[in-house]
């Protein structure tokens, strides 16, 4: 899964969501439209077309990443 915004390091991220940033997040292509609303999913970075630098362990509430690992 990619975060709506495209952020260029897992530590961009990570500070977002300290912030308190509402961070959204969602699954390209045809296996869109299954994100789970609460939970605990894998994100990746930057997204395509770039190559992968980082990826990261998120949990979910009510739509928005609250924990990165």
């Amino acid at each position: 899964m990619y975060t709506q915004t495209n952020y260029k390091t897992k530590k961009a991220l990570k500070e977002a969501v300290t912030r308190g940033e509402k961070v959204k997040y969602f699954q390209p292509g045809p296996f869109g439209g299954n994100e789970p609303k609460d939970g605990g999913f894998c994100c990746e970075g930057p997204h395509y077309p770039e190559p992968h630098r980082w990826y990261a362990s998120c949990v979910a509430k009510d739509d928005c990443i609250v924990e990165v690992s």
